[in-house]
């Protein structure tokens, strides 16, 4: 699939809404009424998310990062989802490429966390070069561990 990846806007923000209520990061941090909308609403305001968009620029999914948001130093991978119905397509793998082309340009470590909820996604992360770092429990719910993993730019 052709996508382009641009800054996001509200206009797309129905669609990554959609993308983020309909994944297991959405249904165990965003089960509150209207949280999920107030948490993409904050990251379009300050110009963190970037979305996929099909040749018809309709939004797939989008990725959600802070340049300094790790250590107030280097560049965390808050949140990236796609479309339920646009997985296993190569989206997220193109969203993830996009991340660490812009930030590896002035950043020699990338940061995320990832639940024990999603094994898939942080075996993803090791394949592609991300390494487990730390093991935080009930980082951000109780009974829930995060896996911090980061990942070195290649000299």
């Amino acid at each position: 699939m052709e996508i382009t990846i641009l800054k996001g806007s509200m206009d797309y923000i129905n669609d990554c809404e959609d993308a983020l209520l309909n994944s297991e990061l959405g249904i165990k941090y965003f089960s509150e009424k209207a949280s999920a909308r107030k948490a993409l609403e904050d990251g379009f305001n300050k110009e963190e998310i970037y979305v996929a968009l099909d040749i018809n620029h309709h939004c797939k999914g989008f990725i959600w990062f802070i340049l300094e948001g790790a250590f107030h130093s280097f560049p965390y991978l808050h949140i990236i989802a796609v479309k339920k119905e646009n997985r296993k397509l190569g989206i997220g793998k193109k969203l993830l490429e996009f991340f660490e082309e812009i930030c590896f340009r002035d950043y020699t470590k990338l940061f995320l966390v990832v639940a024990d909820f999603n094994p898939d996604a942080k075996m993803l992360y090791e394949i592609i070069g991300y390494i487990e770092i730390a093991i935080i429990p009930s980082l951000y719910r109780e009974g829930i561990t995060e896996y911090l993993m980061m990942k070195l730019r290649k000299s």
